[in-house]
């Protein structure tokens, strides 16, 4: 999966939020002071060749909707974060943050929480 620029990350954030809707929708998505309506189209046709956005076209509108899930896109540039900066160790990425004096307790503790679960559910399947 190609990689999206910055721009074009704001616009799928955006059209992500609102799951389909016009070029004016995804433009009043952005704050002020926003973007010009040229800047937001000339984006949206590179995310449109891009495979990322399609469109359904009413007269000369064009409606939008994303291609590809926020989910997955995460997911696959994720991994390549985990593969490139941690040598595709989970476990070195997880000790990372932990390590970093950035999170809290609390916030450890949820983590921990969230790990405890999926272990259980792990175990569960391996019965």
């Amino acid at each position: 999966m190609k990689e999206l620029t910055k721009a074009e990350e704001q616009v799928m954030q955006n059209l992500w939020s609102i799951g389909k809707g016009y070029l004016k929708d995804i433009v009043e998505q952005f704050p002020e002071p926003r973007p010009a309506y040229t800047t937001i189209s000339t984006v949206i046709r590179v995310l449109v060749k891009k495979g990322f956005i399609a469109h359904n076209t009413y007269g000369k509108v064009h409606e939008y909707y994303p291609l590809i899930e926020k989910e997955h896109y995460f997911n696959t540039h994720f991994n390549g974060l985990i593969k490139n900066f941690f040598n595709g160790s989970v476990a070195k990425f997880a000790s990372f943050f932990a390590n970093s004096n950035q999170m809290s307790l609390t916030q450890l503790e949820a983590i921990k929480k969230q790990i405890d679960k999926e272990i259980d559910e792990l175990k569960k399947k391996d019965k």
